[in-house]
């Protein structure tokens, strides 16, 4: 067969997998491109979450712990009033939430999975101060899970991977010949920084907008949430790369563009009253 038509053929092949496997993303409506089940990937994250807690040492109980799941079962709960309320399917219809506290005081994260399984470290604690910084950081990261995040980043990457290997067999194993003489992998490092990394920074923006919202319909104050980022900044001491090398915004972004919406959240989404 010759290059022509096998493009032809992939190329098809490429459409017909893809223009059906369109979405777009909760409250925002951006488009979003789902390749992946998100069945398949709840339930592997499912099964990193056990492992992670049989790794990690956690936290049996504390207050810090009941604050996170009250945080989180009001969050939750919110969350699905609001799509009904407005009609809407609830992207957390299948998720089976978790909460659990790691107790580890040198790294000041928290994290969501697919599926609501969510864990926050005891030194994210130190940074966010009281239940209005905690829910600001719960709520971007539910945030990420609600949007899909990681269903559309897998997607993507199957795409890139796909494109790579023919882009590689139409010139002749070229690609390839660069990377081996450069010692490097040249259109993984382009891809990371012409398109992973931006699509990730417009990923990490969209949560932090989403989060201002779920937060907002908790009845939390989101005006804690850019004094919540200031203080990571500090904590992290000017210790940031520049932005487009960076999966995430920088903090002046960041900051700049959450006190560009809290006033337009707390206005069109106020608590929910929940049925």
């Amino acid at each position: 067969m010759d290059r022509r038509k096998f493009l032809t053929y992939m190329g098809c092949g490429c459409c017909s997998l893809i223009l059906p496997s369109c979405g777009t993303t909760p409250i925002t409506d951006r488009k979003q491109l789902k390749l992946i089940p998100e069945g398949k990937l709840n339930a592997q994250a499912a099964q990193i979450y056990e492992q992670i807690k049989k790794k990690e040492k956690l936290v049996k109980e504390s207050k810090e712990l009941t604050q996170i799941k009250n945080i989180g079962k009001r969050m939750q709960d919110s969350i699905s009033e609001y799509f009904y309320q407005t009609n809407q399917n609830d992207p957390t219809t299948y998720f089976d939430w978790e909460y659990i506290l790691i107790d580890n005081k040198k790294i000041k994260n928290a994290w969501c999975m697919p599926g609501g399984k969510i864990a926050v470290y005891t030194g994210m604690l130190e940074v966010t101060k009281n239940k209005n910084g905690l829910a600001a950081v719960m709520g971007h990261e539910i945030a990420h899970a609600v949007a899909k995040h990681s269903v559309e980043r897998a997607s993507q990457h199957t795409v890139i991977n796909v494109a790579t290997q023919l882009t590689d067999v139409l010139t002749g194993g070229k690609l390839s010949q660069v990377n081996r003489t450069t010692g490097m992998n040249t259109v993984g490092l382009l891809t990371k920084i012409g398109i992973f990394n931006p699509f990730n920074r417009k990923q990490e923006s969209e949560a932090d907008y989403l989060g201002l919202i779920f937060s907002s319909l908790s009845g939390y104050d989101i005006r804690e949430t850019p004094l919540l980022w200031e203080r990571m900044k500090e904590a992290n001491k000017g210790k940031s790369v520049p932005e487009f090398m960076s999966t995430h915004p920088s903090p002046d972004n960041r900051i700049k563009k959450i006190n560009d919406w809290i006033y337009e959240v707390m206005i069109e989404y106020p608590p929910n009253k929940i049925t």
